[in-house]
């Protein structure tokens, strides 16, 4: 019986339960009874006819019969006095956490039962849904958890069924996608991740585009996921005309990575918004005409282009760069620097408070190495839908803070509350709608 717990420990290091927690019904003394019991009789702890197993059944059908005696309103064995009593029992096979449990349901003649601990047609407890559901948002495929379910709990479970399981969500991911956002946000980052998506019998590359804002308390959270094909001035309007119909009326600055269309689709939306080119994108994306052997000393380089104090400082380091031995190895570089440079240079007005701030969309890409992670392990999605459930749920195994407003993470507090207050001096009034 190596799978038993040693019940001699438990009595000598468990905690006195306290009112209202589950272990003051469960306590070390019934525990230890419970299990002493199992190994007389033989009985192993986990397995098909285990002690847990047989606990859940006997629990849950001891539930079922008080619902039916407050439904009947007499006890078992009590005459009845409403005309209806109790009639049998049906056999019903439960999945749960424990295993494959089979329960005798109780019944009444009148057939007006309707037991809530274990529903009508339920055939899982909604445990094992939720264990399915983070199971898939934690990337594992239907395969794996299958395997999964299977070999630590005991339960098999069909592809349509974890398919059925998951789609339970997709209610929610329309709700969450059409919910009212703030009225103002001081930032908002734009992103893509790039995904196979099977389209009319064709298995395309499709763009996940994500927003994160960044609210006045310094929290951010995933305003939307759109997928298409590829971007545009249209697409991008559609997607800046939904946030402003959610209820975003302004935003100070959009930070972004040289998305095609955007910049007309903000100001079309919210004329008085900045745009801002992400620089460490600007940066990765030049290193990638540059030698290894040249990367690290490019790069130091092209810091002094971005850390510069003004945008002629920074126009005179560029100049300077170009003009120097690297520099002329690497015209395509001045190229995109040049493409971009309408987009960089709001990055100069603002103070270091607020650089450190707009600097990148390294807080998007940390959300977005998340769903990466979980998204690399399918071939392809079936469908847009499938694949923003799975990037809907995987930004919510990511906290609260990611898919809503309740219990946002702050950015740090002091450098959020300087950058606020820049905010409020250069963008003067803005904030009050907020």
């Amino acid at each position: 019986m190596s799978d038993l717990p040693d019940t001699e420990a438990v009595g000598r290091g468990g905690r006195e339960p306290e009112a209202g927690d589950p272990a003051a019904i469960v306590d070390a003394a019934l525990a230890e009874e419970l299990v002493a019991r199992a190994r007389e009789q033989g009985v192993e702890l986990l397995g098909e006819n285990g002690l847990l197993r047989q606990m859940t059944r006997a629990v849950l059908e001891r539930g079922l019969a008080e619902e039916l005696t407050e439904h009947l309103g007499y006890e078992p064995h009590e005459r009845a006095g409403t005309g209806n009593s109790r009639n049998g029992t049906t056999p019903k096979r439960l999945r749960t956490e424990a295993g494959t449990v089979d329960l005798a349901v109780p019944r009444d003649r009148a057939g007006s039962f309707e037991p809530q601990l274990v529903r009508k047609g339920q055939r899982r407890l909604d445990g094992l849904d939720r264990i399915v559901i983070g199971l898939y948002a934690r990337g594992m495929t239907v395969r794996d958890i299958r395997a999964h379910l299977a070999e630590i709990y005991d339960v098999e479970v069909s592809p349509d069924l974890i398919s059925t399981i998951t789609d339970a969500v997709l209610d929610e991911v329309r709700e969450w996608q059409a919910r009212p956002l703030d009225r103002v946000y001081p930032v908002i980052f734009l992103d893509a991740i790039v995904c196979k998506v099977r389209t009319d019998g064709v298995v395309r590359n499709k763009a996940a585009h994500l927003a994160v804002g960044v609210d006045v308390d310094g929290r951010k959270e995933v305003l939307g996921i759109w997928v298409e094909v590829s971007e545009g001035a249209k697409f991008w309007l559609r997607v800046m005309n939904e946030l402003r119909s959610r209820g975003i009326e302004d935003v100070l600055v959009v930070v972004c990575d040289g998305l095609t269309g955007l910049p007309a689709a903000i100001e079309a939306v919210w004329p008085e918004a900045l745009v801002q080119t992400c620089i460490v994108h600007l940066t990765r994306a030049s290193l990638r005409w540059v030698n290894y052997k040249d990367r690290k000393k490019v790069a130091a380089q092209l810091r002094c282009i971005y850390a510069a104090p003004s945008e002629a400082a920074a126009r005179d380091a560029l100049d300077a760069w170009t003009d120097s031995d690297v520099g002329r190895q690497y015209p395509a570089i001045r190229r995109q620097w040049e493409a971009a440079w309408e987009q960089v240079i709001p990055f100069f007005a603002f103070p270091p408070e607020v650089r450190k701030v707009i600097y990148t969309t390294n807080m998007i890409e940390s959300i977005n190495y998340r769903l990466r992670k979980i998204s690399k392990t399918r071939g392809h999605f079936p469908t847009d839908e499938a694949l923003i459930k799975l990037l809907y749920l995987g930004c919510r195994e990511l906290g609260a803070d990611h898919v809503g407003r309740t219990a946002g993470r702050s950015l740090a507090t002091g450098s959020w509350r300087t950058a606020l207050n820049q905010f409020d001096l250069m963008f003067p009034g803005r904030l009050d709608k907020a």
